[in-house]
């Protein structure tokens, strides 16, 4: 059972495969070939429990890493009380030579736990990623098949302007497959007037 795992200098942490979404570009709907995100080792035959996830944490040397991640095959903020109980103990252990902490989200933290979150996140987690995706709700739905429908694209938009108040560093993302120029640039748009950051990935065919 792969929980922890390395990728391009980076500590990536894998504490589930539940995840409210069923995007189109996504990596868990590719073939095995090689790549650690195509790979069958990050499906998990059962979510670890806090304690296996700490003990595998301590098994490597965390601080010689750029970065940890939550992230892996599913939305990590499915276990956010897990999530930010682990960061509490490596920041209790390791102090200020502990690595910068970013979560991989879909933006659904809310929604998917009941209550808000965001305050939760300060002085714990140093950049939240959030895919954006598209420009509209009606697209969103199309594209991420939020079980939520479209209301979950105003709620992680809600998500990411009031993240930023609580986290330094907070990045809205969209794969760049099939977007056109004027999409991209409003996408642009988007994340400026939450006061917060785009970032414009490469699709990966798996």
């Amino acid at each position: 059972m792969t929980i922890t795992y390395e990728y391009e200098g980076a500590l990536y942490v894998n504490l589930t495969n539940r995840c409210n979404c069923a995007c189109e570009f996504c990596l868990r709907q590719g073939r095995a070939e090689g790549s650690i995100y195509t790979e069958d080792s990050l499906w998990l035959e059962r979510e670890p429990t806090r304690e296996e996830a700490l003990d595998s944490f301590l098994s490597r040397e965390v601080c010689a890493y750029r970065e940890i991640v939550f992230c892996g095959y599913g939305e990590p903020t499915y276990r956010l009380d897990d999530l930010l109980w682990l960061v509490d103990r490596l920041k209790e252990r390791f102090g200020d030579k502990l690595p910068p902490v970013r979560i991989n989200t879909n933006g659904h933290a809310n929604l998917i736990n009941g209550r808000d979150v965001c305050a939760e996140l300060h002085g714990r987690i140093d950049t939240v990623s959030i895919s954006l995706n598209a420009t509209n709700a009606a697209d969103y739905a199309a594209l991420c098949h939020p079980i939520q429908g479209e209301a979950a694209y105003q709620a992680m938009l809600d998500f990411a302007k009031e993240s930023a108040v609580y986290v330094p560093k907070v990045v809205l993302t969209i794969v760049d497959k099939d977007k056109t120029p004027q999409e991209i640039e409003r996408c642009r748009q988007i994340a400026e007037g939450l006061g917060v950051e785009l970032r414009v990935r490469s699709f990966i065919d798996s």
